[in-house]
């Protein structure tokens, strides 16, 4: 079972390459990911590598990084998706937006993946939302936290305006430019009190 590449590209295209190790030439499935990272042709490359092994073929799937191989492993993991539509999925969002729209249960950002429908999107987060909090170090679910906390305020504050009478699409052009421009770190008291003047 081949593990890992580490030879001379000979040929790279968005959706396979050719790696040359000791004279033998192997053929590499990889994601668009993998392919901007890549160098000019002829140089050396160095890839993670999971071998998919079927009756009638072996096929090499290669990443740059061990935790893409690792989400590409769990996406395996799910009933439906195989090798070719995991590689897809990959090629359509950054693993790290990924991780962030599982834990987030984003049906709206997994479904914007071409190829991903509303039943794959539910499939995806109820079988890996507890498995891929594992492959995050941190940074991740922290970012999502807080992402989780920002939308909330922005419903409550919305939420608080429209009850005072503004019109809801007006508050909530002033909610969104608030929370845009300042970010994290604002208490509700404090959208709803620039909102306020923002809408007066």
């Amino acid at each position: 079972m081949i593990a890992s590449l580490n030879g001379i590209l000979r040929f790279k295209s968005p959706s396979q390459i050719i790696v040359e190790v000791n004279g033998v030439g192997y053929r590499v499935f990889i994601p668009l990911s993998t392919f901007y990272e890549l160098a000019d042709e002829g140089s050396p490359v160095a890839l993670n590598i999971f071998t998919a092994v079927r009756e009638d073929a072996i096929n090499l799937y290669g990443f740059r990084t061990p935790e893409e191989k690792q989400l590409f492993e769990l996406l395996l993991s799910v009933n439906g998706i195989g090798p070719k539509l995991a590689i897809n999925l990959l090629s359509g969002i950054s693993s790290t937006d990924f991780i962030r729209a599982i834990f987030l249960e984003d049906r709206q950002v997994l479904m914007k993946i071409p190829g991903v429908g509303k039943k794959m999107a539910e499939r995806m987060i109820l079988e890996l939302r507890d498995r891929v909090i594992k492959l995050d170090t941190g940074a991740v679910r922290e970012k999502a936290q807080a992402e989780s906390a920002l939308d909330t305020i922005r419903e409550d504050a919305l939420s608080a305006l429209v009850n005072l009478g503004y019109k809801k699409s007006y508050a909530k052009t002033a909610v969104d430019r608030i929370v845009d421009t300042v970010g994290g770190g604002l208490a509700l008291e404090e959208v709803l009190k620039r909102a306020l003047k923002e809408l007066s």
